[in-house]
């Protein structure tokens, strides 16, 4: 039995219900805690499950006139980064084995003041990792794509791109996996630029950077692939992994195969930490009508390491 915390995301988006959802009847193996103000959760234990005890970390981050659902406020996006940095706690203090964390609003927690591009720094701060060393892995369907780069203008990624940053991608990739239980695994690295530059014919941008790193990797005895085409290596569905340049050149295939039900793995970092890879979905939340298999599954890719 593994206990999996499972941090509430924004509390007026469709975060608490899926969770409550999902630790009402979670997948075999997992013991969910659900983190978030006790005063949200209980509004969605009452509705789905009245009279169920679930087990609760109370954080009081949302005053109960606050609590909105549907409405996007700066209030609840500062109560989502408590939620996280409690289970973060709690994974780092060894309470739990993995943390889940629901949807958040980006914008809800910048317009707290909160500086702020996804959970992926987040935590990576909470755990006192460099952010150049933490990156998103995201699975679904069969398919798992990590980032080098992810939530900022192709430019700015494009004017930070290093050989280092793509070798570090890739090493934190190989270590996910063989955490995942794939000991020796085989990658693809995709090209900076379509058909991976066509030998300088598009920019000279792999030259300088992925080809250099791929040489290094294979050098260190990882098994890679690449710098390629994306869409020609995808095609082929041969690799247990690929890594992405770019926030799009991964999300869309993964989101194509698996609309609303993929898991977004931080790694790099000392916890066990899984996002579900969709949105708040404010104009559903508070209906009873969100689904929470995102929640089951990434659950079950975490007991299942």
């Amino acid at each position: 039995m593994r206990r999996i915390a499972i941090a509430i995301g924004d509390p007026n988006g469709i975060g608490p219900e899926i969770a409550v959802r999902a630790a009402i009847a979670p997948p075999a193996g997992v013991d969910p805690v659900l983190v978030g103000d006790r005063h949200v959760i209980d509004h969605y234990v009452r509705r789905f499950a009245p009279g169920a005890s679930l087990a609760c970390i109370d954080v009081q981050a949302l005053a109960p006139d606050a609590f909105s659902p549907g409405t996007m406020s700066p209030a609840a996006g500062a109560a989502t980064v408590a939620y996280c940095k409690r289970a973060v706690d709690l994974a780092l203090d060894g309470e739990v084995d993995a943390v889940v964390g629901c949807p958040h609003s980006e914008t809800a927690v910048n317009r707290a003041g909160i500086v702020f591009n996804g959970y992926t720094g987040l935590v990576a701060d909470l755990t006192q990792t460099p952010r150049t060393e933490t990156f998103m892995l995201l699975a679904a369907a069969g398919l798992r794509i990590a980032h080098v780069t992810l939530h900022e203008s192709v430019a700015h990624a494009l004017a930070r791109l290093t050989p280092a940053l793509v070798m570090a991608t890739t090493r934190a990739t190989v270590n996910a996996l063989r955490t995942l239980g794939v000991n020796e695994p085989k990658l693809a690295l995709f090209g900076i630029n379509p058909h991976a530059s066509e030998d300088g014919l598009f920019g000279d941008e792999d030259a300088r950077i992925t080809v250099p790193a791929a040489t290094q990797l294979r050098a260190e005895g990882i098994q890679l692939d690449g710098p390629v085409g994306a869409d020609m290596v995808l095609a082929q569905r041969r690799h247990d992994a690929y890594i992405a340049i770019f926030h799009d050149q991964g999300h869309i295939p993964v989101k194509l195969l698996s609309p609303l039900r993929a898991s977004a793995l931080t790694i790099g970092v000392p916890i066990l930490f899984s996002s579900v890879a969709h949105g708040c979905a404010f104009d559903i939340a508070g209906q009873g009508i969100a689904d929470p298999k995102a929640v089951l599954e990434t659950l079950a890719l975490l007991v299942n390491t």
